[in-house]
């Protein structure tokens, strides 16, 4: 059966953005800037731009993240997140985006550049509880990468990269509440995290806890830590099930 053409395929333009994500003073954060230009002079946005000619998506995402924010080096977990558009979301016209997502640790938001005019980061909740609005799509896109965020907290090792390479059980324990937005019981967290197969490993060494207590150092156990440049494919058995009302 001979493969359908059609005669007058669609031509428009596309575009990506990049919902960088943060858990900093127990508050998930995103990466938001200042729109420069038209349309949506003024408003907050996610950080993104058109793709050029030759330039494969995670190059596009990479390049509109350093020049919008000053990051030139994309910290953290990279992923695609999905396609929005193209019709109905940029008064401009069709528009098709490719949204990717970042999981990182905190990290200094440099300058803005490029159509941005502020670059920063805010509470996740004050945008999904409608005190911040968005550009564009931007709202339904953040609302998809953190209920991403959310479910690949429950198979994956990926909260240890909101962490630094050495972290306590305790450290681990706040990203998961500032990403779930549940309060955790600390003993049940411990005994789920440290007797997961392939999670994590203990380093030997102590740190002060919260309470002026030592506490252990775990890393990434060698199944889960990620290849250098490369996202890990570990994932959890069991996984950490968060809670559900």
């Amino acid at each position: 059966m001979p493969e359908h053409r059609p005669s007058d395929p669609a031509l428009f333009p596309v575009t990506v953005d990049v919902v960088a994500l943060t858990v900093a003073d127990g508050t998930l954060k995103v990466l938001l800037i200042t729109r420069l230009i038209e349309p949506f002079r003024g408003r907050l946005a996610l950080p993104g731009g058109f793709v050029l000619a030759g330039e494969d998506l995670p190059t596009a995402a990479a390049r509109e993240l350093a020049e919008e924010t000053g990051v030139e080096q994309v910290p953290g977990h990279l992923e695609q997140l999905g396609s929005y558009g193209p019709k109905g979301r940029d008064p401009r016209g069709d528009v098709l985006t490719v949204a990717h997502l970042l999981l990182a640790p905190n990290f200094p938001v440099l300058s803005a550049g490029s159509d941005a005019e502020h670059a920063a980061w805010y509470p996740v909740s004050r945008v999904l509880d409608g005190d911040l609005k968005l550009a564009f799509d931007h709202e339904r896109i953040l609302a998809d990468a953190v209920e991403r965020a959310k479910s690949k907290l429950e198979y994956s090792p990926l909260a240890a990269v909101f962490c630094g390479e050495e972290f306590t059980v305790a450290q681990l324990r706040a990203v998961y509440e500032a990403v779930w937005g549940s309060r955790l019981d600390p003993r049940n967290f411990h005994r789920k995290a440290t007797g997961t197969p392939g999670f994590l490993e203990e380093t030997g060494r102590m740190t002060t806890g919260d309470a002026g207590r030592p506490a252990a150092l775990f890393r990434l156990a060698g199944p889960s830590r990620p290849a250098a440049g490369q996202p890990t494919r570990a994932v959890l058995n069991p996984p950490l099930m968060r809670p559900r009302d």
